[in-house]
């Protein structure tokens, strides 16, 4: 397979994966403030939370390029600060630690011990630490474990031994856990199954038979080897480990979680079991078992409890009573164990409980949640069960404890995480008439399931809104003295005069200011220590402290058109033409430059940078003229108004600003020159600091309307406001320092400023038509903004509607019980004590029952009502499988709903009783859905789609063209085109592409004169497809579902021959290949994500965009494939992908390229995630590759943004 490609696409992601699986809590900055650490997939993150706001923020988030399966925290005794282990898929172990300085991972080992990939018997899959940090135990699913001993040497930092064995063949590991035993040896919990005597009877007699053991593993240090030191069977069922404290704060030992119980065990205790209390209630199956999916221990001052998550939901208090010696101190033996109910939360992956006082919920779906604890539920009147009830023996039968479900009472929700995984399908679509299309997605599962609408954008805080007595201008903040901290006027300018506002506990209006009132401003600066300038039309006035006014009248038979001011410098530019320039005295005059400079245009707009610290004066002035350039010239004594650069420019420049802001090429801050255009386009370009030259020039369109820019500050970072026909702000990006222009989510301004006062610190003030406003922007770390509404059930698929910006969704839940058959429950069984109480389900979930399904269709209307319009359930067990909205010929192209259901389906193996496809009339355009009739099928249709005016249906692995009846669909023509079962279906012309569910696509071209279906290419590999379109007439791209990306074509001949004239039969009558259709398909591309591709789609993100993939992933990914147009662009990333892979080697030690290589060679694909870690790499490593590659970092830097913000965010 040649790895060369006529066909190259840049790979990059526009959201990372947001599913959490896995979260440690530590101090991993070494200070008393604890974070948290998640593993997204191959996303490393740090999170800070914020208990004074009860909010969690983003410090610091990488991509290892490999899949992180295990994270573990452990701090060395003595020490302050945690480091962080990583079980991954590169056969390597990994320690790292985190940086707050230079907000970085730094990895600090990186040990090998087998081959790479997730294998049976290579560790990695299990992590388990001492809690003193003084060992590890990495173990893989069978046979393997390994014990690194963790120490520090004489100039204090970590030191890892080599690995120490405890390896047992034929063994199959289900948990694992460090013991607490204070200081004494080491001892690691493991669950395992020994398999040997199944692996041998022939019977299946010794598998009913085997047992699962809890065993010790003690590593002894000072013979500095590892002995298996106890073991005890244990319940079958048995599936999680939790440490008990020991030591000084407990009797150490496991809870082990099993089906229907929890049990405690150590070497030297009684066992003592509870089972797990089981939901009462009408709808409830008294019968179901419930396990422990999730848990998590807390030690306070001299206690501890243990919270444990059922898949309910549910969360139990378990607690640990102990024997009392005479003077009352527990003794270190078991009494007895407690469990009650708490509170119910969504299923986690991870709980975390901060010191603080939080708990941090990792949602196994959808999003994540931040509650604060209310109390601990000590003193409520929930039923408490103990040991006592119980036997020990897990053989022995018991009563079943039940509770009733309450709304919490012990955890408060703070703040909920966007997270859009599982996401099941997405579609790009421009609706609401802005200039760039938004993202809708569905996503989640069961009652907590959303339809996700995504537009790129920052969030703004609205913070007054209030209308003026008629339409303003322009609007300026100043203060009255240098010294203060909060500006004390907003001058707001009108056509014919001036108005200011004292900003206050109130805003209102002041007269005796010294602004002259009856004239337009157009420039407000506090000069100096103490004094405030005027500029306008006729002059310039000069305010001081003790209220006196210096006025500079403009000559005769002329005025002022342009104006630029900072704390000690003044330029006009007058209607003739000339430039007048001051300078600030040193008695706080301002004393006109003796000479007026002449330019050869109109000048439209002027800028002075602000006075660098330490400096007298800014150095340059720049000027931009109707003739279509930029000027820069010099401010210096010696050669004042002298000409330093000229910038030609594509239009004349509306706006120009100044700045110098932090710059990811030099590490430091920058000077730039900003330029907005009468077109609407934004440039930034370099300011050298000493020659005064314009280089590295970036543009970008941001609208049909004259851009204006204006300084705000964001963050305590300088920032530039760009207003078009939509507000954008310029800044750097917090983690990259990247400049980063994302539009703003607010209307659109017509003139900004910065806004400081008490009550808002840094904020900025803007006009809108009549309207002043006032708002600050408090996130910057996410720019895609999201609006979601509530589903019922986990949505399967959707569709839009042809014409209105409306979605119908289709959503089914297995093992769920139905509306009709809850209410039946309901109403046919008498109600005791609290047994009807009907809770929420998007807390609580739905009632579940054994092979019932519960499915319905909704109508969503995202940009208006935002909310579902109608829901329609399904009866009699059926789900919905599939839809499509279908315009038939024979019915005047008149369009309607076709959705495919299954009845009595089993997923796995899969087996149903009957398929049905209903068809839905639109009503008030697309509002309303009518019910016209259903048709039986032998299988649950399982792709379907519009073709040439009829139905194109997959149901099974047939292929069938139906048209519609008055009583039923019409069946016109079949075939069967694939081995297994038809999962997707695209069309262009007559060539229909097919996609199986484990055989990749066949193409199939219809022959409407012989009314014939006939394949005619497929593929040589076995790709179990998700998702499928078709980039060209001969080119389809998918996904499959073991997260690869791939482009296929068909060889040009074949497809010549397929469309060629007649009845096909030349196609029919070719020789078959390998029991397939005649001709191969050619794989272009291949790429491995690392995420499920759910839907993939050929579009664009930006106004005015080149044409992209954009895919997403089940763990809520969205990425974007980008065509290459030159081949000299190939060339150029290729060669830096090639200097990254060995100079910024993956964190977790897993190879880059054969880690996107997984399953098939990458091929025709440029890691564009790999490219940009280039911007955070230090600066002698960038200017090596820079030299590599013969291009300045600049300029390497500024390709590598290009191939981002010319086609997405």
């Amino acid at each position: 397979m040649a790895t060369t490609s006529s066909m190259f696409m840049y790979s990059l992601t526009i959201q990372p994966p947001t599913s959490v699986t896995q979260a440690i809590l530590g101090q991993f900055a070494g200070t008393k403030e604890q974070q948290i650490v998640t593993a997204s997939g191959s996303r490393l993150t740090i999170h800070r939370p914020d208990p004074t706001q009860g909010k969690i923020t983003t410090i610091f988030s990488q991509d290892v390029f490999g899949i992180i399966r295990t994270l573990a925290a452990f701090r060395l005794a003595g020490s302050n600060k945690d480091y962080i282990i990583i079980g991954s898929d590169s056969g390597r172990i990994t320690i790292i630690e985190y940086i707050p300085s230079q907000n970085r991972f730094n990895r600090l080992h990186l040990e090998t011990f087998g081959k790479s990939g997730i294998r049976r018997v290579i560790p990695g899959q299990y992590l388990a630490v001492d809690p003193k940090g003084r060992a590890c135990l990495i173990a893989s699913a069978e046979k393997n474990k390994l014990v690194y001993v963790l120490n520090r040497n004489a100039q204090a930092e970590l030191t890892i031994s080599s690995p120490l064995e405890a390896h047992k063949p034929q063994t199959l590991v289900f948990a694992l856990v460090g013991l607490d035993v204070g200081y004494e040896n080491p001892v690691f919990a493991v669950l395992e199954v020994d398999y040997t005597e199944c692996d041998q009877d022939p019977t299946g007699e010794a598998f009913q038979e085997v047992e699962k053991s809890l065993v010790y593993y003690e590593l002894d240090l000072g013979l500095n080897h590892v002995v298996r030191k106890w073991s005890d069977p244990v319940d079958r069922t048995a599936s999680m480990l939790l440490q008990v404290p020991g030591g000084q704060d407990g009797p150490s030992g496991v809870l082990v979680c099993g089906l229907d119980n929890i049990t405690y065990r150590h070497s030297n205790q009684d066992a003592f079991r509870v089972a797990i209390p089981r939901r009462r209630g009408v709808t409830e199956n008294p019968e179901r078992k419930r396990c422990i999916t999730a848990g998590v221990m807390h030690k306070m001052r001299g206690a501890f409890f243990f919270l444990l998550q059922s898949e309910d939901g549910d969360l139990f208090k378990v607690t640990i009573d102990m024997v009392e010696d005479d003077s009352g101190q527990p003794t270190g033996e078991v009494k007895k164990l407690k469990i009650k109910y708490f509170d119910t939360v969504p299923i986690a992956s991870n709980l975390c409980i901060l010191k603080s006082g939080f708990l941090f919920v990792a949602s196994e779906t959808g999003n994540h949640h931040f509650y604060q604890f209310e109390k601990l539920g000590d003193d409520d009147n929930e039923t408490e069960f103990d040991s006592d009830s119980f036997p020990a023996d897990p053989t022995e039968p018991y009563t079943p404890i039940y509770f009733h479900p309450r709304a919490s009472e012990n955890v408060n929700l703070v703040e909920s995480i966007d997270s859009m995984n599982p996401q099941l399908d997405c579609k790009v679509a421009n609706l609401t008439d802005d200039d760039a299309p938004q993202i809708y997605s569905i996503c989640g599962s069961g009652a907590r399931s959303t339809f996700r609408m995504l537009r790129h954008g920052l969030e703004v805080n609205d913070i007054v809104d209030s209308e003026l007595p008629s339409v303003p201008a322009a609007v300026w903040t100043t203060k009255i003295t240098r010294n203060d901290e909060y500006d004390a006027y907003i001058v707001l300018s009108f056509d014919n005069g001036t108005l200011v506002l004292s900003i206050g506990e109130t805003v209102e209006e002041v007269t005796d200011t010294g602004f002259l009132s009856s004239a337009s401003t157009l420039a407000v600066q506090q000069l100096g220590e103490d004094a405030l300038i005027q500029v306008h039309p006729r002059g310039i006035r000069h305010i001081r402290a003790d209220r006196r006014v210096n006025e500079w009248p403009v000559p005769q038979h002329r005025s002022i058109v342009a104006a630029t001011t900072n704390e000690r410098q003044v330029a006009v530019a007058l209607s003739s033409g000339e430039i007048v320039y001051f300078e600030m005295d040193s008695d706080g005059s301002l004393a006109e430059y003796d000479e007026k400079r002449e330019m050869s245009g109109t000048v439209t707009c002027l800028s002075l940078g602000e006075v660098p610290e330490g400096r007298v004066r800014s150095q340059f002035l720049a000027v931009g003229c109707d003739d279509s350039t930029v000027r820069i010239l010099s401010l210096d004594p010696e050669s004042t108004l002298e000409n330093k650069s000229v910038q030609a420019l594509t239009s004349a420049p509306s706006a120009l600003s100044i700045m110098a802001m932090p710059d990811s090429t030099s590490g430091g801050s920058t000077l730039y020159l900003h330029i907005g255009l009468y077109s609407g386009v934004y440039l930034r370009t370099v300011l050298d600091e000493v020659t005064g030259e314009l280089s590295d020039t970036r543009t970008r369109f941001l609208g049909p309307k004259p851009a204006k820019l204006f300084k705000v500050s964001v963050k305590g970072e300088p920032a530039v406001l760009a207003l078009s026909s939509r507000s954008w702000l310029g800044y750097s990006d917090p983690q990259t320092r990247n400049f980063m222009l994302t539009p703003l989510s607010y209307v659109p301004l017509e003139w900004g400023s910065n806004f400081s006062s008490e009550q808002c610190t840094e904020g900025m003030v803007g006009i809108q038509g009549q309207n002043l406003r006032i708002f600050s922007i408090e996130k910057l770390g996410s720019n895609l903004l999201q609006q979601s509404v509530p589903l019922t059930y986990t949505p399967r698929k959707f569709v839009r509607h042809p014409e209105h910006p409306l979605f119908y969704t289709i959503e089914s839940d297995n093992n769920t019980l139905s509306t009709s058959t809850k209410q039946q429950l309901l109403n046919s069984q008498p109600i005791v004590n609290g047994d009807g109480v009907q809770l929420p389900p998007e807390d609580f979930g739905y009632p579940r029952a054994q092979g019932h399904w519960a499915s319905c269709i909704h109508v969503v209307d995202p940009i208006t009502a935002k909310a579902t319009l109608q829901q329609i359930d399904l009866s009699d067990n059926e789900a919905a499988t599939t839809i499509a909205a279908v315009s038939f010929s024979s019915q005047s192209d008149e369009t309607f709903l076709v959705v495919g259901t299954g009845k009595d389906v089993t997923v796995s193996p899969r087996s149903f009783s009957a398929g049905f496809i209903y068809i839905y009339r639109f009503l008030e355009d697309g509002k309303e859905l009518e019910f016209i009739h259903k048709t039986k099928t032998e299988q649950p249709p399982s792709a379907l789609l519009g073709f040439q005016g009829r139905l194109l249906a997959g149901i099974g692995n047939e292929l069938r063209i139906y048209d519609l009846g008055l009583k039923q669909l019409l069946r016109k023509c079949q075939a069967q085109v694939v081995p297994n079962v038809i999962t997707g279906l695209q069309t262009q012309g007559s060539r229909i592409i097919v996609s199986d569910v484990q055989e990749s696509v066949v193409f199939v071209v219809y022959k409407y004169q012989e009314n014939r279906l006939i394949p005619f290419a497929d593929d040589v590999v076995a790709r179990w497809t998700t998702c499928t379109t078709m980039v060209d007439y001969e080119t389809v791209a998918g996904g499959d579902k073991f997260g690869n990306l791939w482009l296929l074509r068909c060889p040009p001949k074949a497809s010549e021959e397929a469309d060629e004239d007649g009845s096909g039969a030349h196609l029919v009558h070719e020789r078959q290949y390998l029991q397939g259709a005649p001709n191969r398909l050619a794989l272009m591309g291949h790429f491995f994500p690392q995420d499920i591709p759910t839907s993939i789609q050929k579009t664009q993100l930006v106004a005015g965009g080149r044409d992209i993939l954009v895919w997403t992933g089940l763990q809520g990914t969205l990425g974007v494939l980008v065509p290459f147009v030159s081949r000299e662009d190939v060339d150029f990333f290729q060669t830096l992908e090639q200097h990254l892979r060995g100079e910024e080697a993956p964190l977790a030690g897993r190879d880059h390229l054969i880690y996107r290589s997984y399953y098939v060679p990458v091929k025709g694909m440029i890691d564009g995630d790999l490219c940009e870690r280039y911007s955070l790499l230090a600066n002698d490593k960038k200017q090596m590759i820079a030299g590599e590659l013969d291009r300045s970092v600049r300029e390497i830097e500024r390709k590598i943004s290009d191939m981002r913000t010319r086609v997405a965010y």
